[in-house]
């Protein structure tokens, strides 16, 4: 007998410290999941998530999720301009897509690695591969456009 896979993400609990792994079907539903060892509530994934050159296998090559990934740096005026679309757009799909960021002035290897040679660049990864480029600020209602053709 074949079972389905589920789709899921793993959450830390901020009471415990227990690492929690929540359905995304769950998520989609407006669930709130809970810690399974102590019973707390978890939180979303509301904000996004630092990468590094380190961490990128995991936390985007490998996520159930479509990913978008940020690329910036903190010098850099137009990547401070769309950084509070990323964090809303971080709250308002939480569980659907993760949203990153990967400051490039600190991870060269993966920005090079994907040809990101202007910022911002907002990279989309939907099963572990690139699927579409933005480059440069984008109105927050395109890079929603471009994200749920994804979901």
């Amino acid at each position: 007998m074949a079972s389905k896979a589920v789709l899921s993400i793993v959450i830390r609990c901020p009471q415990c410290g227990a690492n929690n792994r929540v359905a995304l079907d769950r998520l989609r539903q407006q669930q709130a999941p809970v810690c399974g060892q102590c019973k707390a509530p978890l939180p979303l994934p509301a904000e996004p998530l630092v990468v590094t050159d380190q961490s990128f296998p995991s936390e985007v090559e490998r996520s159930a999720l479509p990913v978008l990934v940020d690329f910036w740096a903190a010098w850099c005026g137009p990547c401070r301009m769309i950084a509070p679309v990323i964090e809303e757009l971080a709250c308002e799909m939480a569980g659907r897509v993760r949203l990153t960021k990967l400051n490039l002035d600190e991870n060269p290897l993966t920005a090079r690695r994907f040809g990101v040679s202007s910022i911002p660049t907002l990279l989309i990864f939907k099963d572990g591969r690139e699927v579409e480029r933005l480059v440069g600020v984008r109105p927050k209602t395109e890079i929603t456009r471009r994200l749920q053709r994804w979901l």
